[in-house]
């Protein structure tokens, strides 16, 4: 493919002029289609899509819209191409760009911010005031991957500097597609919460996030973690990832007084409530102490009770989380590459990304207990043995 002249290319890396692209219709319906492939401008970078991890958000996108918006509405039938999970290869440099090598493994951040507004100003950019305001004219500003731009279910994508994260190559491209859930996790507890070591943690729902919420609590020194959830065989991989005492809400009485039990009679410093359950919030109040903060990092169905009469007399901070504002994947990313704790105990399954609707099959129906499905492009692998 003939780039522009102020877009550096590698022979060693060709790029062709279009590529294979799974496109969104009706709600469920996705087809294999062919896509021009995407030049990268100012601040920018093309990424060969080596792999994608396939993640809850992109199942709502897939079969009912929201959150994603194209062109100001859902993104049904527009052309669009969902997917957000993904690392690959830096292949092309945007004019100006030399903070990235071609040839580089990286793994991307969701969100570029608008870089104007206060909230990114405060680093704050998965929070940018002007999310969703540039629809088709991603030269004014915010731009997020998979949500108001094409996505990575694909083999190329261009995405801006500020996205990137370096991968260490002691990482496998399945465990690389897991930093941005670990960042999430560690936004949470530190840009947000402030977790200190020897602080105690509750995390509630044994999903992605959650789990690797555990893992990253434990790194940071928190003392005791407590993971809740209704399966076992989730809940021991929260023991692997550092839990100290994992509950089973079904079979106990009361799930908030056996987190007080655990803790030594008394309210926890953090709840990060990952379970969507329509009682988590007010559950996730009761567990933490007076001056105690909650994570929400779950989506519920419908819009729950809360009992705020609770929350102001305890002095209780509830804060949301949207992804994984503040470089927090840089810092997960480093906790990765030290082997502070071993994400890929949450992969359970890889497909190639032509047979993406199988691997969005087993992410939706959890077939054979799947907790994190990653789809790989078989260009990646290939010049992978080439090079060898």
């Amino acid at each position: 493919m003939a780039m522009p002249d102020k877009v550096k290319t590698h022979a060693d890396f060709p790029i062709p002029d279009t590529m294979k692209a799974w496109v969104l219709g009706d709600p469920g319906e996705l087809t294999l289609k062919d896509k021009p492939v995407p030049v990268p401008k100012k601040a920018e970078v093309l990424v060969r899509i080596d792999a994608v991890a396939i993640c809850a958000t992109d199942l709502e996108i897939i079969y009912h819209g929201p959150p994603a918006q194209i062109e100001g509405g859902a993104p049904h039938n527009k052309n669009f191409t969902p997917g957000h999970e993904y690392m690959g290869t830096v292949v092309a440099l945007g004019p100006g760009v030399d903070e990235y090598e071609i040839g580089e493994r990286v793994t991307v951040e969701i969100h570029a911010g608008c870089g104007q507004c206060k909230r990114c100003r405060e680093g704050m950019y998965t929070s940018c005031h002007n999310y969703g305001q540039n629809y088709g004219d991603v030269d004014k500003g915010h731009r997020a991957n998979g949500f108001t731009t094409d996505g990575g279910f694909c083999e190329y994508q261009v995405n801006n500097i500020n996205t990137l994260v370096h991968v260490d190559d002691s990482m496998s491209d399945e465990e690389a597609t897991l930093v941005v859930t670990a960042g999430t996790a560690m936004y949470g507890l530190t840009e947000l919460g402030g977790l200190v070591a020897g602080e105690s943690v509750v995390v509630t729902g044994p999903g992605p996030i959650g789990l690797l919420g555990v893992a990253v609590a434990k790194a940071l020194g928190a003392q005791p973690v407590i993971l809740t959830g209704t399966r076992d065989n989730r809940l021991e991989i929260g023991k692997k990832l550092g839990a100290d005492y994992v509950v089973n809400v079904r079979n106990v009485d009361d799930t908030v007084e056996e987190i007080k039990r655990l803790n030594g009679g008394k309210g926890v410093d953090y709840v990060v409530e990952c379970s969507a359950a329509s009682n988590a919030i007010n559950e996730a109040c009761q567990m933490v102490n007076r001056g105690g903060k909650v994570c929400l990092a779950a989506f519920p169905g419908e819009p729950p009770e809360v009992d705020v009469a609770h929350l102001v007399r305890n002095n209780i901070y509830v804060y949301g989380i949207r992804g994984e504002g503040k470089s927090a994947t840089h810092r997960a990313e480093a906790f990765m590459r030290q082997k502070r704790f071993d994400a890929t105990l949450i992969h359970t399954h890889t497909f190639d990304m032509e047979d993406l609707k199988e691997a969005i099959r087993y992410a939706k129906d959890r077939v054979e207990d799947a907790i994190k499905v990653v789809v790989k492009n078989k260009h990646a692998q290939s010049q992978k043995i080439a090079a060898e």
